[in-house]
């Protein structure tokens, strides 16, 4: 044996062994390194009757209820897993159905240690950090949520392949040189699908479809006929057909959907307790949004109307709900929540200095939505648009949707927990306690330079005149 080997060997050894210092948390735990053909799993040593404390498993589904029933032999009650791509889904189920206390593990935040790269040591290094309490699993909503997450997410798929196709029919009116996407805002609206229906149907008099406008349009039927004077070729005509026939199929997919996500929402407990549902406030329906009354079924689903809140509309606290669930007990705080966010920002300090305040790269589903929220609040006349313009001006535009963002994920955090409801103070409520902290600070000021400030009344026009 060489000396090189025997030093690789001892390095491999010490690893292994933990401080004595750490008490064991989960004495019945187990880990397993999920991967698309096959899953490595490790039980604590000795608890395998045939002596094999690490095994290998296939992935077909008779191979996920072997592994369960292995486990179950071998009296583990707690297991650990990394969330590999999707792959971990089926056997996260699997071993819920069958009793398990699964613990989800981001790999990011699993820092391994080096030399141990390959699938034995991976799910051994799991076992361990587990049986010593080590690891945070990943949230994780209840099993209703989950289901209705799956349909938004398959929804909010469709939508996306459904603007493709929106993307190649304009492709192919530009081909024909026809600016239909000039002369009006949409060509997926009420005059824009009738025209370009009517040129597959095989209309080409420019007068004529543009007889098909609108009283809305904004253009009249002479500029709008003078943009329909097309080049018309087969080849791109039948791109068009084609583009129109896949947005019709994605729509149709989408309207199923909505039937599903509604039967869903149908399934909850009701928690309105008999109270009625206030008035809707006076905001624009969203494009693609569900057909079917959807804040009624949010009003019993919380109890609390969460589009009172000024920029969350139905489609936007459906989205958050089916990312976060309703317990908002599993955050203690709002700056818990906040920081399973994203939106807080960061403490990255060394030697006492801070480095860094920026917030955390995330992908956090509810984020993105809050800051959308957050984003269609620059024109609203209501206390958190005032918020969202001071800050942009202070701050920028990205820190200040980051900030209005953080402020809307509270007020969604307190309604859900507390049950209470939003009543918005107004934009000049706002800018009156603005002041106010803005006068306090500067008298406060005065006084550590030895100064008092007095308030003068303002000047009369007249005397400002004179």
């Amino acid at each position: 044996m060489s000396q090189q080997g025997a030093k690789r060997r001892g390095r491999k050894k010490q690893i292994a062994q933990l401080p004595p210092e750490l008490s064991h948390v989960n004495l019945d735990a187990a880990g397993i390194d999920v991967a698309a053909e096959c899953h490595f799993v490790a039980v604590p040593q000795g608890r395998d009757p045939e002596g094999g404390d690490v095994r290998k498993f296939g992935a077909f589904t008779a191979d996920l209820y072997a592994l369960a029933q292995w486990l179950s032999r071998c009296n583990v009650t707690t297991v650990v897993m990394e969330s590999t791509g999707v792959y971990w889904i089926p056997l996260f189920e699997v071993l819920e159905e069958r009793g398990f206390t699964v613990r989800l593990v981001n790999p990011r935040h699993l820092k391994s240690v080096p030399g141990r790269k390959t699938d034995v040591l991976d799910c051994q290094w799991l076992q361990q950090l587990h049986t010593f309490g080590l690891l945070q699993g990943s949230f994780r909503p209840d099993r209703e949520i989950c289901v209705l997450r799956s349909y938004l997410r398959q929804r909010t798929m469709l939508i996306g392949y459904a603007s493709h196709h929106v993307q190649h029919m304009q492709k192919a009116l530009a081909q024909m040189n026809i600016k239909l996407q000039h002369v009006i805002g949409d060509i997926t609206g009420v005059t824009g699908l009738k025209i370009i229906r009517a040129i597959i149907d095989g209309q080409r008099d420019p007068c004529a479809l543009a007889r098909m406008r609108d009283y809305r349009c904004k253009h009249d039927e002479a500029t709008i006929g003078k943009a329909l004077q097309g080049h018309w070729r087969e080849e791109h005509l039948f791109a068009l057909k084609q583009a129109v026939d896949l947005f019709d199929f994605y729509h149709r997919q989408i309207t199923e959907c909505d039937q599903r996500i509604e039967a869903t929402l149908s399934t909850f407990e009701d928690k309105a307790d008999g109270k009625d549902l206030p008035p809707p406030s006076q905001r624009r329906c969203r494009r693609n949004a569900p057909a079917f009354d959807l804040r009624t079924y949010l009003f019993r689903m919380t109890g609390v109307d969460l589009t009172r809140i000024d920029g969350i509309d139905a489609p936007t606290a459906l989205k958050v709900l089916s990312e976060t669930g309703l317990d908002m007990s599993r955050w203690k705080t709002t700056k818990h929540f906040a920081s399973w966010l994203g939106l807080c920002p960061g403490n990255k300090t060394s030697g006492g200095k801070v480095l860094s305040s920026k917030t955390k790269p995330s992908a956090n589903r509810a984020a993105a939505a809050f800051r959308l929220a957050a984003h269609g609040l620059h024109r609203s006349h209501s206390a958190l648009g005032a918020f969202l313009r001071r800050k942009k001006a202070q701050l920028g535009k990205p820190q200040a949707i980051t900030a209005t963002a953080h402020k809307l994920a509270r007020l969604f955090y307190f309604m859900l927990k507390n049950g209470t409801a939003y009543v918005d103070a107004g934009q000049e409520y706002f800018e009156r306690c603005h002041r106010e902290r803005a006068v306090a600070t500067i008298r406060r000021k005065a006084r550590a330079l030895g100064y008092n400030l007095l308030e003068i009344e303002p000047l009369s026009l007249q005397g400002a005149q004179a």
